[in-house]
Protein backbone atom coordinates (compact mmCIF):
# COMPACT_ATOMS: atom_id res chain seq x y z
CA UNK A 1 0.00 0.00 0.00
CA UNK A 2 2.51 2.59 0.69
CA UNK A 3 4.75 1.88 -2.86
CA UNK A 4 1.55 3.35 -4.41
CA UNK A 5 1.05 6.43 -6.13
CA UNK A 6 -1.97 7.22 -4.53
CA UNK A 7 -0.73 6.87 -1.54
CA UNK A 8 2.76 8.42 -2.37
CA UNK A 9 0.30 11.45 -4.08
CA UNK A 10 -2.03 12.19 -0.98
CA UNK A 11 1.78 11.61 1.56
CA UNK A 12 3.20 14.39 -0.22
CA UNK A 13 0.48 16.70 -0.09
CA UNK A 14 -0.37 16.19 3.36
CA UNK A 15 3.48 16.92 3.55
CA UNK A 16 3.04 20.05 2.13
CA UNK A 17 0.20 21.28 3.23
CA UNK A 18 1.50 20.49 7.02
CA UNK A 19 4.91 23.16 6.06
CA UNK A 20 2.76 26.19 4.87
CA UNK A 21 1.04 25.78 7.91
CA UNK A 22 3.81 25.54 10.50
CA UNK A 23 4.75 28.99 7.56
CA UNK A 24 1.57 30.45 8.17
CA UNK A 25 1.86 29.72 12.19
CA UNK A 26 5.05 31.68 12.33
CA UNK A 27 3.83 35.03 10.85
CA UNK A 28 2.49 36.59 14.15
CA UNK A 29 5.72 35.70 16.29
CA UNK A 30 8.07 37.03 13.12
CA UNK A 31 5.31 40.06 12.84
CA UNK A 32 6.14 40.68 16.79
CA UNK A 33 9.77 40.88 15.95
CA UNK A 34 9.07 44.04 14.01
CA UNK A 35 9.59 42.25 10.25
CA UNK A 36 7.63 43.74 7.74
CA UNK A 37 4.96 41.87 5.60
CA UNK A 38 7.49 41.95 2.46
CA UNK A 39 10.37 40.63 5.02
CA UNK A 40 8.24 37.70 6.64
CA UNK A 41 7.66 36.73 2.89
CA UNK A 42 10.71 36.62 1.91
CA UNK A 43 11.87 34.39 4.89
CA UNK A 44 9.23 32.22 4.31
CA UNK A 45 9.63 32.07 0.94
CA UNK A 46 5.69 32.56 0.51
CA UNK A 47 4.13 34.67 -2.74
CA UNK A 48 3.30 38.42 -1.35
CA UNK A 49 -0.25 38.64 -2.24
CA UNK A 50 -1.85 41.84 -0.18
CA UNK A 51 -5.52 42.70 -1.23
CA UNK A 52 -6.89 46.14 0.39
CA UNK A 53 -9.52 45.46 2.36
CA UNK A 54 -12.61 48.57 2.59
CA UNK A 55 -12.11 50.83 5.58
CA UNK A 56 -15.62 49.39 7.16
CA UNK A 57 -16.55 53.04 7.58
CA UNK A 58 -16.32 53.78 4.24
CA UNK A 59 -18.88 55.09 2.63
CA UNK A 60 -21.28 55.14 5.43
CA UNK A 61 -22.58 59.25 6.52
Amino acid sequence: MRESVIYQDILEEGREEGALTSKLNSIPRLSALGLSVEQIAQALDLDLEIEQVPEVNEGQN
